[in-house]
């Protein structure tokens, strides 16, 4: 469907990667990884054509339709929500506009006439473009997209320039799912959601017909959705047949492999040296000799990839605090007529490590500001518990740095007894390598500054940490650093995150936010998700008991009960036919899919360029089938359900 052949790209005189050769199937789920820096972001740039290609190219199938969401710089403006998420419909729209303008031609004409008799023609194959593109559950699927990536029916009305950049790049994603395209390419599409949104977007791209390739630091939420793995690193790039846990085991196995195979050779090698240098002189051997010479000279050299240094950081060690960390009592917050809380009592106790959760705009941020102490209130009190020594890391900590210091000057600020060999060490966890350690504040980006203010902090003899949202512009391997140190700290934290990997190893509480109220689960952020479905399918249940008919009252005859029972019987066997012929339906829509696809990825396919377009154009209409046969199936299955409650 897609495919990548030799692709190269270079900035200056240095190679970003070579040689990047790969396909994308039909309903691929490929995670692409890599360090910050390797190209990650370049390569998908390159697929969708905002950057151009030294080597090498990149094709695709006529029909296949490829859609991008960068990390940023996305903005949407004039218009509504709901109207800015319409624009994904740009085809029904129109036909839509048309559809208006033979209406208001109709109203103008007479009834008699040949013009008015082709307009009604026009009209109804109007409608039916109409009913093959799907347009009636056009705002179905709006409201459905919207309100899964967190957006309220109140919001559909607000204008896009009201929202900030989190939100407009959910409008974007929004827009980007309603599209459908063959090829989703998504660059960090966890970032700025809160976690409830993360497992519906997760769960919706489980069931997208199409093929996804994403970057993200989130490996959860790669594990949970992807089935290979294209990792790229120094210039190299290797394709794996599993998701990210597979491709760090499979990556230690294929380095071990290279790793024997260079030590053979190079056995191999000494050897055919010996035997050259022993009998070079001697005429007996000449041709041997030369023969052996030609062999190392052709001989393709195994090299292995040095091993970065493993790195680890600890905390200093924090001074004890009393056993109440800190006591919020009655505390009330406003931002003008917006409450956020009221009356709120939270108490944290010594070795508390609390996951903060919730819905975003619930008031994580404003209660961690609260917590540091940074945030006023406007009721209540904050009591700050015995020998307690907070230290906050803000996602806007980055401004706070002084722009006339350079990286390593910045830690030198904070640091205790620490050599500068050591800060150098913390530095270089961090993604600032080599000569990147003087480099002034002033040129650094918004993800490198982030990065060295938290950098910075980890140095502070502090025993109560609040961090919001600490590994939005870590990678992988960073974050592994800050979670074994967290998982080391003798003090009390509280973070705000949604990152599950992350988080799990290391919480024993999770306090959810709402609007006006907190919430305790013991446990980390796995058992909280568990809780949290359990308590929804109870609400579920619940619900259903409550609609279910009360019994008749008076007791009905022998003769009633009989003709009750049979008459359900019936109904059960018609709802269960009309189940298996839907499944029938489907099985057979399917495997026509699948011959359709293996005809589209053999490259001989498209010789017979009318062919090619005749099974195009009977690939959407089996797709746009399936999805129709899948909504008929599950409104039958609902009534099946229905007949045997009545058994």
């Amino acid at each position: 469907m897609l495919s990548l052949e030799h692709i190269t790209i270079q900035f200056g005189e240095r190679s970003l990667f070579e040689d990047v050769t790969a396909t994308v199937g039909p309903r691929d789920r490929i995670g692409l990884v890599g360090s910050n820096g390797s190209g990650k972001s370049t390569l998908l740039k390159a697929i969708v054509g905002l950057q151009q290609t030294d080597v090498g190219t990149i094709s695709k199938a006529q029909y296949v339709t490829v859609g991008y969401l960068p990390q940023d710089g996305v903005n949407a403006f004039g218009r509504t929500l709901y109207q800015e998420a319409e624009t994904a419909f740009e085809d029904v729209l129109q036909i839509q506009h048309e559809l208006d303008d033979a209406h208001q031609q109709l109203t103008t004409l007479d009834p008699s006439s040949n013009d008015f008799t082709d307009t009604l023609e026009v009209l109804g194959e109007l409608q039916h473009k109409l009913e093959d593109l799907d347009a009636y559950r056009m705002k179905s699927k709006i409201e459905r997209i919207l309100m899964g990536l967190g957006f309220s029916t109140h919001d559909f009305e607000r204008m896009t320039d009201e929202f900030s950049g989190g939100w407009q790049m959910r409008i974007a994603l929004a827009k980007l799912l309603l599209k459908e395209p063959n090829v989703l390419l998504l660059d960090e599409p966890t970032n700025h959601l809160d976690i409830e949104t993360l497992q519906w977007l997760e769960e919706y791209l489980h069931q997208y017909n199409g093929a996804i390739m994403l970057v993200s630091h989130d490996r959860t939420f790669l594990d949970n959705l992807t089935t290979k793995t294209f990792a790229l690193s120094r210039g190299k790039f290797e394709s794996y047949a599993g998701n990210y846990s597979f491709y760090e085991t499979e990556c230690e196995v294929r380095k071990a492999l290279l790793l024997s195979q260079m030590k053979n050779q190079q056995q191999h090698i000494k050897q055919t040296q010996e035997f050259i240098e022993r009998f070079r002189y001697k005429a007996t051997k000449a041709r041997q000799v030369q023969s052996r010479i030609k062999q190392l000279e052709k001989l393709e050299i195994v090299e292995v990839e040095s091993e970065e240094d493993e790195i680890h950081f600890h905390f200093p060690p924090p001074q004890q605090s009393g056993r109440v960390v800190m006591e919020l009592n009655n505390i009330g917050k406003h931002y003008g007529a917006l409450e956020v809380f009221n009356n709120l009592d939270y108490k944290v106790e010594r070795g508390d490590r609390i996951a903060i959760v919730g819905v975003n705009g619930a008031g994580k941020s404003t209660l961690s500001r609260i917590l540091a102490g940074v945030e006023s209130y406007d009721a209540g009190e904050r009591i700050i518990g015995y020998n307690v020594v907070p230290s906050y890391f803000a996602q806007d900590q980055a401004d706070e740095l002084d722009l006339t210091k350079d990286v390593l000057q910045t830690v030198e600020e904070s640091a205790g007894t620490e050599t500068r060999a050591q800060l150098r060490t913390l530095l270089g966890s961090f993604l600032f390598h080599g000569d990147d350690v003087f480099k002034s504040v002033s040129v650094l980006s918004g993800g490198e500054k982030s990065r060295l203010a938290l950098a910075k902090m980890l140095l502070l003899p502090a025993n109560f940490l609040i961090m919001d949202e600490p590994t939005n512009h870590l990678d992988m391997k960073s974050k592994r650093v800050l979670q074994e140190a967290l998982s080391k700290y003798e003090g009390t934290f509280a973070i705000v995150s949604h990152d599950r990997a992350f988080l799990d190893p290391i919480v024993n509480k999770v306090l959810e936010v709402k609007p006006g109220s907190l919430r305790t689960f013991l446990g980390n952020l796995s058992d909280y998700i568990i809780k949290k479905k359990e308590e929804r399918q109870q609400v579920v249940q619940n619900t259903e008991k409550l609609d279910a008919p009360l019994p008749d009252e008076t007791q009905a005859t022998w003769q009633e009960q009989q003709k009750r029972r049979k008459s359900i019987a019936r109904d059960v066997r018609i709802a269960k036919k009309k189940v298996e012929e839907a499944e029938i339906k489907i099985h057979q829509l399917e495997i026509r899919k699948k011959e359709i696809e293996a005809m589209l990825v053999n490259p001989d396919f498209y010789k017979n360029s009318d062919e090619a377009k005749l099974i195009s154009a009977e690939y959407k209409v089996v797709q746009i089938q399936i999805e129709q046969a899948f909504t008929n199936w599950s409104d039958l299955t609902h009534q099946l359900e229905q007949a045997e409650k009545n058994v």
